[in-house]
Order: structure tokens, then C-alpha cells, then sequence
């Protein structure tokens, strides 16, 4: 299989992780809509809403709470989005919910290095 983000789990790509379990790994995006961008990906491969599994599902928004958590106590983020794409509108053809801060004050995008190391 030929998806990125199939090698990241696998660790065959390296991310910014910043949480991991069972189910899911969440990392910053590499090209970040805002600081703290961030990917929450199913460990098990599948395209989209429609094939994810509910359990599965259900878990990742569990977890989008925790990554909101931690850019909440890293970051101090005053808000955030969560945005997930199907079809076409699916760059990367597997599921994944994006968290996307938002700053009261609008916020220079820094690296994705220093993001990581204000998180860690």
C-alpha cells in the first residue's frame, strides 16, 4: 500500500507526535493552517466516514478532546476546528480529523519544530 500516512504509523515517515494509543495517532501538520495543526489518524487503514468503523469513529473524537487539551495547556489556543474530508475533497485517501486551532489574537505561523517543542 502506497499511503503516507499507512507509513507514518508504521514509522516508516517520522511525524511531530504528540499522542498515541491503541487505535489512533495524532501529529502536527506539516503544513499547518494555524499553530498546533494537527492530524488524528486510525492506525487501521480506511478511506473515509462512510468505511470507518462507528467504534473507531467514536474514539478519534474522544481523542480530538485530548488534543485539544494538550494545545490548550501547551499552547493556550482560545478555540478550535474540527475538519474532516471525503471524496475529492480528501487529499490524503485516509480517514483522518484535522484539529485546528484558533487564537483570539491571529497568530504568525511558526515551524512545525518549534510547535512540537513548546508541546513536548
Amino acid at each position: 500500500m502506497d499511503c503516507i500516512f499507512c507509513k507514518i504509523i508504521n514509522g516508516d515517515i517520522p511525524c511531530y507526535k504528540i499522542y498515541e494509543d491503541e487505535i489512533v495517532i495524532a501529529y502536527l501538520d506539516i503544513n499547518p493552517l494555524s499553530n498546533g495543526h494537527t492530524l488524528i489518524i486510525p492506525k487501521e487503514h480506511t478511506l473515509d466516514i462512510e468505511t470507518i468503523d462507528k467504534n473507531t469513529l467514536n474514539h478519534i473524537l474522544d481523542c480530538s478532546i485530548k488534543v485539544k487539551d494538550i494545545l490548550k495547556e501547551k499552547l493556550n489556543i482560545d478555540g478550535y476546528t474540527l475538519l474532516q474530508n471525503n471524496g475529492i475533497a480528501q487529499e490524503v485517501k485516509h480517514f483522518h480529523l484535522h484539529v485546528i486551532p484558533k487564537y483570539e489574537n491571529e497568530q504568525e505561523i511558526i515551524s512545525v519544530e518549534e510547535i512540537y517543542n513548546k508541546i513536548k
